[in-house]
């Protein structure tokens, strides 16, 4: 029986399987297991092939029978192969990361490190940095153990890493700390790190986690994991096939899957044609429609004016940045924000952790004013609003789309950029 896939223990948001098929097109299932499941299943080697991710990238080691020289320096397994019965551990996450350190022009050596975790993907990290010519790598850990070997470098606090090692050049984070669902959680707050130049987060859902965010903002280079995820899993196909892939590959992969789970997501007046164009995004392309407007209705029972009305503004805006929250944390989805989802700063920062925004720019003689826009009831204030906004949607924006014409010219254009 010809059978791959990923071992785990909660798999459910995973983009493997969208990767593997674009590698091979085979088939590759996600196999959650507990750690008994875990044993039972290695055990019966019902298998070609398979991933194996958190928490069990060190567990499944006792169960192989080889250890490839990568699995064994690093102390982690990601790909087990069956040959005949004869089961060996490999790990192509070493080169998955390297992939997405040179990526960056991340400065390694010479330079201290600061890894957050000391699981099998922070160990994945200490080889490379250490291969790479790392001066020093710190790991930080809530409770630091006792030192396995020299080799695992120093391990410390939190709180130690910020007061002691604040000179660090690059900070990886191998933690699910921020990982989908709760993708408004960091482990690290950069603002201890004056010297950082590079940061990495392997998680890669969301596509741009707390972290990474943070530190765009601050002008360092930062990336999410889905490059170094993508990489390793063209790596760890060729071992499960014995075969080499055409460079470029983890390339063209990356931008397929990045654009595929990424949100589309549009900013812009009312009525300028948002609920529509989402509804034509949605019917082009299969995706879901997260309309911010409704989900805050929905919830309130009541219609916006009306929240307005009762509460006033702030209280509305407090609902709006709730139900963005909310619509952030999806991806492969349309959500068209309100009018005012612009301005807050951190609706914006919650948007582009899984998406881009379009500014959908309607001529303001076009918008048409309505009661059910509170702020936006003649044309007088319709013209207010826009000329107050404009800066913030152009400055917000990664594209802006004109909407002048046919809705469908708009989301063509949309579309355009997206693929």
């Amino acid at each position: 029986m010809k059978r791959y896939g990923l071992l785990g223990a909660k798999l459910k948001h995973s983009f493997s399987r969208e990767i593997h098929q674009a590698i091979g097109g085979y088939d590759y299932d996600l196999i959650e297991l507990t750690e008994s499941g875990l044993r039972d299943f290695l055990t019966r080697k019902d298998f070609s092939a398979v991933n194996v991710t958190i928490p069990y990238k060190k567990a499944v080691i006792p169960y192989l029978d080889e250890l490839t020289e990568e699995a064994a320096a690093t102390g982690a397994v990601n790909c087990i192969r069956n040959d005949g019965g004869r089961l060996t551990g490999h790990n192509t996450d070493f080169e998955g990361l390297k992939a997405l350190l040179l990526r960056l022009n991340a400065e390694i050596n010479g330079n201290k490190v600061l890894i957050a975790g000391t699981g099998g993907t922070s160990d994945t990290a200490v080889a490379v940095c250490r291969s790479m010519g790392a001066s020093a790598i710190i790991r930080a850990s809530r409770a630091p153990g006792p030192q396995e070997s020299p080799s695992q470098s120093e391990t410390v606090t939190y709180a130690a890493a910020a007061d002691k090692h604040s000179d660090a050049s690059v900070i990886i984070n191998t933690t699910p700390c921020g990982m989908y669902p709760e993708i408004f959680e960091s482990p690290i707050n950069l603002d201890s790190f004056d010297h950082a130049k590079t940061v990495i987060d392997v998680i890669y859902n969301p596509l741009r986690t707390k972290l990474v965010s943070s530190a765009l903002k601050r002008g360092i280079r930062a990336e999410g994991g889905l490059y170094m995820l993508v990489a390793q899993a063209v790596k760890a196909s060729e071992f499960f096939f014995g075969k080499r892939y055409e460079n470029g590959l983890t390339d063209s992969i990356y931008d397929k899957i990045y654009r595929q789970k990424s949100n589309i997501i549009l900013t812009g007046m009312p009525s300028c044609g948002k609920t529509t164009i989402a509804g034509l995004l949605a019917k082009k392309t299969g995706r879901p429609v997260y309309d911010t407007d409704a989900i805050i209705e929905k919830k309130a029972g009541m219609k916006i004016s009306d929240i307005f009305a009762r509460y006033g503004e702030k209280h509305f805006r407090d609902l709006e940045t709730e139900a963005i929250r909310e619509a952030a944390a999806v991806s492969s989805a349309v959500i068209a924000t309100g009018g005012g989802a612009v301005l807050r700063e951190e609706n914006i920062r919650a948007l582009k952790m899984n998406g881009e925004i379009f500014f959908i720019d309607r001529d303001p003689s076009l918008l048409t004013p309505t009661d059910d826009r509170p702020l936006a009831r003649n044309s007088a204030a319709v013209r207010e609003r826009y000329a107050e906004r404009y800066p913030l949607y152009i400055s917000t924006a990664d594209h802006r789309t004109e909407n002048n014409g046919p809705a469908e010219k708009a989301a063509d254009a949309i579309l355009e950029v997206y693929t």
